[in-house]
């Protein structure tokens, strides 16, 4: 078992054709995902070779969801054109949407996503997020191949990408059920409330680590949720402890501003849900091995 990503997932990529969507696009299929299509409207009806692999090219995402069976799309279309493809591909149905792009205006952000909510049919992780793996089974987004981790029966939850990767690093032979990176903009479309239920709700996740940071209020948010519906184990690490008050720290909504959402409050809320908090990312790793052991 997994979230969101599973045997089942066929997957197309929105901009395929791009120079970034290129390079990711193989990165997946060396992960062993199944990329079953592109989409291009100026180059519909060719294909790419990708070490050997042909990748169809759509003109539509409605047409490569009907001609491959598509279920999950990746986005990497610049951000001035992203609302525009993510649009297309809630209209079209898609259930699963991971948009990786960087910089997508939050106005832009606030509609795709509360269009995705009016239509109830398509789920959207980030943007400006690294995506997520399902060990052994797909990699849909950025994560490097060679850092996938095993197999096995832990949920991660994270804001930042390269936290992730750390990690699955750290927890690599113990194994992970899905690593899903949500991003760390001010709004995004699944959130650690969203991927924490699922992992709940999984059979084969035996405990969960979430990673927060500095800015909002999500991981408090995450707290009481956690405290009235959770029952595995549940480890945390925020990022930014020594962040100084009001200054972005690389994710937009990583800000400090008049004295809330800082970490030691977020640890505070979290602790108090039942949740053990590492001060670093290493001391959460040891958390994960001592709630398991």
């Amino acid at each position: 078992m997994a979230i969101f990503l599973d045997e089942n997932s066929r997957i197309i990529v929105q901009g395929m054709t791009g120079a970034e969507g290129r390079k990711h696009t193989q990165r997946m299929l060396d992960s062993g995902s199944p990329i079953v299509g592109g989409v291009n409207p100026k180059k519909a009806g060719t294909s790419l070779d990708f070490n050997g692999t042909d990748v169809p090219v759509f003109g539509s995402v409605r047409e490569a969801m009907r001609a491959t069976g598509a279920n999950v799309s990746v986005i990497f279309v610049p951000a001035a054109h992203t609302k525009a493809a993510v649009v297309e591909a809630i209209d079209a149905g898609m259930p699963l949407v991971v948009v990786i792009t960087e910089g997508v205006p939050v106005h832009d952000t606030a509609e795709f996503h509360a269009l995705a909510r009016e239509r109830g049919t398509t789920q959207i992780i980030g943007p400006n997020c690294p995506g997520l793996i399902t060990p052994g089974v797909a990699n849909a987004g950025i994560i490097p191949a060679q850092t996938a981790p095993n197999p096995g029966r832990i949920g991660l939850v994270s804001k930042s990408g390269t936290l992730t990767y750390q990690m699955m690093h750290e927890l690599s032979d113990l194994g992970f059920s899905t690593c899903v990176g949500i991003g760390g903009d001010p709004i995004i479309g699944t959130t650690h409330i969203r991927a924490i239920e699922a992992f709940q709700n999984d059979p084969n996740t035996d405990a969960i680590i979430m990673i927060g940071e500095i800015g909002g209020d999500a991981e408090e948010h995450a707290a009481k949720y956690i405290a009235e519906h959770v029952t595995k184990p549940v480890v945390a690490y925020i990022a930014g402890f020594t962040a100084p008050e009001g200054k972005t720290m690389g994710h937009a909504g990583a800000i400090v501003s008049g004295g809330s959402g800082t970490a030691a409050g977020k640890k505070q809320a979290l602790e108090a849900a039942g949740v053990r908090v590492g001060q670093t990312p290493t001391q959460a790793a040891q958390l994960v091995r001592e709630v398991l052991a």
